[in-house]
């Protein structure tokens, strides 16, 4: 209550708090304007059927606006997207490996040649959609107009809600891309509670019990994990400054989840692209193309192989993302200009190799963290036989991470002002 009260006497950060809930509000207002000619008996049988592997990922990402068939039926996907392909462009061309190092003002560079890919990747996952939900009945558009029509509105939607995500980043409280998809998510929530309980009516009281401790393991051990940190010991070169020595004994935190939640978001985004785009050449004129879209939709329709493949995609893309985030030739750098060094290390190319060991060694606990929490749920639906949760670990793993995250910018916040204040006495 005392920092709630605190938080409500700053004005300025009442009201980042009131713009981010005034933003996440108006999200969720898009996401309940509904697509135009849409067979709801139809929807309610093609959402029941548990091979749809790519609805349960794009719910994820729109929350109710799946059920529905909202204008914001992709939500943050082809943003997540883009992202994934400039990032691993930045890797492979040298020129954007250079402007990445560049501060901010390479950042947001990047960061503009993500939201100009964007465009293209809604219009191509949009009309994978329209052709999915096209070729199921649910949707009835006459002639090449009124397809353009609702994709372009799909599209607009689509990075209006990019921006108002980066709205909340820029003024708000928190990642605003990360709280749209956990809000997403928690939306969804009250259906699938809906639905265990119908399972439970039906019996299957042990189960759900299996389920809901589960649940609460998963909440725990994320929670472990997200202050989870290997502390390097740095010591400061000391100077003479009167009669005692005056230096600085600290440590280099480096935390088992560095890449907190988002190898997950873009393992999904790359699992959805693929399942989409098949579903496009399903209805090509060549064989061979027909072919490998059967092929595609096969292979990630199977539970085993999907659990295989998403595993395998996290613990790349968590080791793909620490490394951006954390770059051991950079700090060894950094610490040597400042007079920085581990006990018992030499500078320069030694520190960089001691800290990639360390890295590559807590990097790969929290890569194995992710991937078993994430395929977890998909085991135990098989060995439960409950449909009702099919992404539960990854929701429950996202929403707890973007909360833990959240309190985090709310905590420095609160402790900033009040460093504020007492400098000012």
């Amino acid at each position: 209550m005392q920092a709630l009260l605190q938080i409500w006497r700053s004005r300025e950060l009442r009201n980042k708090i009131l713009f981010t809930l005034a933003i996440l509000a108006f999200v969720r207002l898009i996401a309940h304007i509904p697509l135009p000619e849409i067979d709801r008996s139809q929807l309610l049988g093609f959402l029941n059927r548990s091979e749809n592997q790519v609805l349960g990922v794009l719910s994820l990402f729109t929350g109710s606006a799946l059920s529905t068939l909202s204008i914001n039926l992709m939500g943050v996907g082809p943003y997540i997207t883009a992202s994934i392909i400039i990032q691993l462009l930045t890797k492979m061309v040298p020129s954007w490996e250079a402007l990445s190092k560049e501060g901010q003002q390479g950042r947001e560079k990047l960061n503009q040649y993500s939201r100009y890919l964007t465009v293209p990747m809604a219009f191509l996952q949009g009309y994978g959609m329209l052709a999915i939900l096209k070729s199921q009945g649910v949707l009835f558009l006459d002639g090449p107009r009124e397809v353009l029509t609702v994709l372009t509105v799909m599209t607009a939607s689509s990075i209006l809600v990019m921006w108002l995500g980066e709205m909340i980043s820029e003024r708000g409280i928190g990642n605003g891309v990360s709280l749209i998809i956990a809000l997403g998510i928690i939306a969804s929530a009250p259906q699938q509670i809906g639905n265990t309980i119908s399972i439970l009516e039906a019996g299957q009281l042990v189960n759900i019990v299996l389920i809901a401790l589960a649940a609460l393991a998963t909440v725990l051990v994320v929670v472990i994990m997200n202050d989870a940190e290997r502390r390097v010991p740095i010591t400061y070169a000391r100077n003479l400054v009167g009669p005692r020595p005056v230096g600085l004994d600290t440590y280099l935190p480096i935390r088992v989840n560095t890449a907190g939640v988002i190898p997950i978001i873009f393992a999904l985004s790359f699992l959805t692209f693929p399942q989409i785009v098949a579903q496009l050449f399903l209805s090509a004129k060549s064989p061979f193309l027909v072919s490998m879209a059967e092929t595609v939709n096969r292979l990630l329709q199977n539970n085993s192989y999907y659990a295989l493949i998403y595993f395998l995609l996290i613990l790349v893309f968590t080791f793909f993302y620490t490394y951006i985030i954390f770059e051991p030739k950079q700090t060894a750098e950094n610490l040597q200009k400042r007079g920085g060094f581990i006990i018992g290390v030499r500078p320069g190319t030694e520190t960089k190799q001691y800290l990639s060991y360390i890295i590559s060694r807590v990097t790969l606990i929290g890569a194995l963290f992710l991937a078993i929490i994430a395929v977890f749920p998909i085991l135990l639906q098989q060995v439960s036989q409950i449909q009702t949760l099919i992404i539960g670990g990854t929701s429950v793993l996202i929403v707890v991470s973007v909360i833990i995250e959240t309190n985090r910018q709310l905590a420095g916040q609160l402790t900033m002002r009040r460093y504020d204040a007492m400098t000012a006495r």
